[in-house]
């Protein structure tokens, strides 16, 4: 089963599905954009990474007919096409291809830097966050001292207190005003 993705210099640029995953016929890219196809399939062969990926399906041609086409998954379609050389693309493509080129590099840019800048953030929060409890802890610590304090008060008022209770109620008498 094939779906078209897209239309590159009026070549339709389909999909076609094996076991589950989507992959892209790589000639019609070539062809597309002005690049022959024999370096591009010996480069996917020599690339450590992309060699594996690649397979050979079935698939209908622009002609109609069924050929075996190299496929890459779609997945690394994206990143095969950001090695492309402007250079070596048909005039009418090269911009295309510089363009796309730009924006590959700003995705992984953003993408990375976005990853360090937020590290940043939640380090700056962390911080913040820190800086915050040292403060309540410090608080506690000097509202400790003033509890203790007061705890000491308590304590003599309660022992006047039971003292005054005590004589209240075991009066005594008293001589010339002393007790």
């Amino acid at each position: 089963m094939t779906n078209s993705i897209t239309r590159i210099n009026a070549v339709d640029i389909v999909t076609v599905e094996k076991d589950g995953q989507i992959f892209v016929p790589v000639k019609p890219i070539c062809d597309a954009i002005g690049i022959a196809f024999q370096p591009q399939h010996i480069k996917l062969q020599e690339d450590d990474f992309l060699a594996p990926t690649v397979t050979i399906i079935v698939t209908v041609a622009a002609d109609g007919k069924e050929r075996e086409m190299v496929c890459l998954p779609l997945k690394y379609t994206y990143g095969w096409l950001a090695t492309i050389n402007p250079g070596k693309v048909a005039p009418e493509a090269r911009e295309a291809v510089t363009n796309y080129r730009r924006e590959c590099y700003d995705v992984l840019y953003d993408h990375f830097s976005g990853t360090a800048i937020r590290q940043q953030e939640q380090n700056e929060t962390e911080r913040i966050l820190l800086d915050r409890k040292a403060a309540a802890l410090e608080a506690i610590s000097g509202h400790k001292k003033a509890i203790s304090d007061q705890q000491v008060e308590i304590k003599k008022v309660d022992d006047a207190l039971a003292r005054l209770q005590s004589e209240r109620l075991n009066p005594q008498p008293c001589l010339f005003g002393y007790t």
